[in-house]
């Protein structure tokens, strides 16, 4: 089992007039493999997974597996779901997809309680028992925290789960599981700490910036890696007026405005409830983008 490390992008989703523009989408994922990123991450929270369809998700996954393969980027797609059943279907879907591993959302909206956690990822990992699997733990968008003692459960029971995407934005809890079980793959799951997460022994990042600017995101995660933490932070360092600007509304509205403005997709939209930002905050974006190098397709 081959697991998936290293600097990983939650891609966005583009549309035109209101349907998956597959031609960008393909783009996009090339672009990615051709500045370093590791592997890239279909129909994730960036991806507005919520609200697509069952066909979208499953032609996303297609379109990613398609344009990585004989390259050494892998697929981490994403399968998760508030109904353990329908996680399980989206997971199937997945791996007949032929994605290299999947990170799953904690189920939203219905606040499992620790043991609901614990049975609904065991359910959903062991019906893919041969792809490598990741939890993703991001509680300000899901309503519930996956404790560091289920976390812990889960990586001991259940032989495909071998990491994290950790997005509470909080150091400790990397401190806490990676002192209890020094093996498990700890991703960050928040930009802005992408560097003090790899430098307590974090195995990788999910970027949502990275979509933007992965040229500087793939090097970050590499220096890491490599025990430069200097030349890391200082990119990270770099990178923290832009990580800012883009979460200053609902991800995904900034980083697809942003990719709009660099030219990267030829329409902005998004499916309702999500709406474009505000023009307050669009300059804001245009303002602190004028900072960085963005490579083209």
């Amino acid at each position: 089992m081959q697991l998936v490390t290293g600097s990983t992008t939650a891609l966005i989703t583009p549309f035109k007039n209101g349907k998956l523009d597959e031609d960008s989408y393909a783009k996009l994922i090339q672009r990615q493999i051709n500045n370093g990123i590791d592997a890239v991450c279909p129909v994730g929270t960036t991806g507005e997974s919520a609200t697509l369809t069952h066909d979208e998700d499953r032609r996303c996954m297609e379109i990613a597996v398609e344009i990585c393969r004989g390259t050494d980027t892998k697929v981490l797609a994403g399968a998760g779901s508030n109904s353990t059943a329908e996680a399980i279907q989206t997971a199937k879907t997945a791996q007949e997809c032929g994605v290299d591993a999947i990170f799953s959302v904690a189920p939203y909206y219905v606040k499992p309680s620790q043991e609901g956690l614990y049975q609904h990822y065991k359910a959903i990992a062991e019906s893919v028992s041969e792809l490598p699997f990741m939890l993703y733990n991001v509680p300000g968008r899901t309503g519930v925290d996956i404790q560091a003692d289920t976390v812990i459960r889960l990586f001991d029971d259940v032989k495909n789960i071998y990491g994290i995407k950790e997005a509470t934005g909080s150091i400790e809890r990397t401190v806490e599981l990676l002192s209890r079980r020094p093996e498990l793959k700890v991703f960050s799951g928040d930009d802005a700490i992408d560097f003090p997460i790899l430098a307590n022994g974090g195995a990788g990042i999910t970027s949502v910036t990275s979509n933007l600017l992965p040229d500087l995101k793939s090097e970050l995660v590499r220096l890491a890696l490599a025990g430069d933490f200097k030349g890391s932070k200082a990119i990270n360092d770099k990178l923290f007026a832009i990580n800012k600007v883009l979460f200053i509304e609902s991800n995904p509205i900034m980083i697809k405005a942003a990719m709009y403005i660099a030219g990267l997709i030829d329409t902005l939209e998004y499916r309702l409830p999500l709406v474009a930002p505000s023009v307050e905050n669009m300059k804001k974006l245009e303002t602190v983008m004028k900072n960085y190098t963005i490579k083209g397709l």
